[in-house]
């Protein structure tokens, strides 16, 4: 067997996302000697579903923080310096800027949504729209690049971001969809599926996240980088005029706060956005913990099962990492109502406060807001260093980002200076 079939082998086996934290720090260290050279030589390659040998596939479990950011980083970059890592380096801070843009502008993720409502009605009562929006995502277009991607999302819960983006493409471009419904149909499938990336994503493509500048899928392109797989010359549109909308609103500065709790009968409690609560450093313990299971809703429609159940199962593996540091229970509620929940935890602890790390904007956010609106005691969210260091740099492109890496990289100790 040569090394390459093994590697493909290898991955194959871990491509099923187990929802653990062992899982991701088994995957994160077979990966780490192909981070430097030949991640950059090989990322924008897509072999097919269980062939991602070339990418980290990390994404599923960083998206819900079963691992974090900052610990990627630092392996990766005890096993190359960072030249050699660049571009990993760089795909990791992505997740990071999108995420940092939107907690700027918040406004972005509120129309998406309400544009989601709107076309989910009107397919309704445009059979044409309806008709064309039902094959794309049954993977039955006649495009045998583009349907092969959506059975692998659909099957896998998973695609190679240079799929994600050609994909996205046709389906604005060629199949002339709305992007928003793209958006939602990868947001209800991807086990990575996160608000801010997967929105921004579709808007870059678009040319609405930096103005004017699209993303058009070309028979070329998509040939050399499935390695034959596909030519779908003469089948693609040969133009990508970009998307307009209603101005946004002045950026908006999101609060990042450094609360004492010393003192304070706190409760400690975990959402699927954040299942490492364990890695918080707090300065004084907590009187309780609690972790909400259950999954949250991305859409008006309804998620895929493998999606439903991958958060809630996090969530539960990191209730048991929660509880070995801090030596006492970590119970997963999975009532639907939060503010009942929220209610009852803290009546039963004589909580002051309720402690979280912090949750950037999405359904889980909001979710969480609401039920501890009517509460009598407040919510306290701990920033998390990573994302207190990107955020302020991701107010517009990300080329103003990436200049800053090397200063964030110190910042954090994890790049020596």
């Amino acid at each position: 067997m040569t090394q390459s079939s093994f590697l493909t082998n290898k991955t194959t086996a871990l491509e099923s996302w187990e929802p653990t934290r062992a899982a991701a720090e088994t995957r994160l260290k077979d990966f780490l000697p192909r981070a430097g050279i030949a991640y950059a030589k090989r990322r924008n390659f897509d072999h097919g579903p269980k062939q991602h040998a070339d990418v980290s596939t990390l994404s599923p479990w960083i998206r819900h923080r079963i691992i974090l950011e900052e610990d990627v980083l630092r392996q990766a970059l005890k096993t190359h310096n960072l030249s050699t890592a660049e571009k990993f380096t760089q795909e990791v801070f992505w997740r990071g800027y999108f995420k940092g843009w939107l907690e700027h502008q918040p406004e972005v993720w509120r129309r998406y949504k309400q544009n989601v409502v709107t076309y989910v009605d009107q397919l309704e009562k445009d059979a044409g729209l309806a008709n064309r929006y039902e094959l794309a995502i049954a993977g039955k277009t006649g495009l045998a690049c583009f349907d092969t991607w959506a059975r692998e999302l659909i099957e896998t819960g998973y695609l190679h971001n240079h799929a994600r983006m050609w994909f996205a493409s046709i389906w604005i471009y060629t199949l002339e969809l709305p992007w928003e419904l793209g958006a939602d149909f990868f947001y209800r499938h991807l086990l990575d599926g996160d608000p801010a990336s997967n929105t921004c994503s579709w808007r870059w493509i678009c040319g609405l996240h930096t103005t004017g500048k699209t993303y058009l899928a070309r028979a070329s392109n998509i040939e050399q980088f499935t390695n034959g797989r596909f030519n779908p010359a003469g089948q693609l549109a040969l133009q990508a005029s970009a998307l307009t909308e209603a101005a946004l609103p002045e950026i908006v500065t999101p609060i990042f706060s450094s609360p004492d709790l010393a003192g304070q009968r706190y409760g400690l409690l975990m959402t699927e956005e954040d299942t490492s609560i364990d890695t918080l450093n707090l300065s004084t313990s907590p009187t309780a913990l609690m972790a909400l299971g259950g999954s949250t809703p991305r859409s008006v429609l309804p998620l895929s099962a493998r999606v439903e159940s991958f958060a809630p199962a996090l969530v539960k593996d990191g209730a048991v990492h929660a509880e070995t540091f801090y030596a006492m229970r970590c119970p997963v509620s999975n009532e639907d109502n939060w503010q009942n929940a929220l209610s009852s935890w803290a009546e039963e602890h004589a909580l002051e406060c309720i402690v979280t790390p912090r949750v950037m904007t999405g359904p889980v956010r909001a979710r969480l807001l609401r039920a501890c609106a009517e509460l009598s005691l407040p919510l306290i969210e701990i920033a998390r260093p990573y994302d207190r260091a990107v955020t302020q740099y991701a107010k517009r492109g990300f080329f103003g980002l990436k200049k800053k890496i090397p200063n964030i990289l110190m910042e954090l100790d994890i790049l020596l200076s």
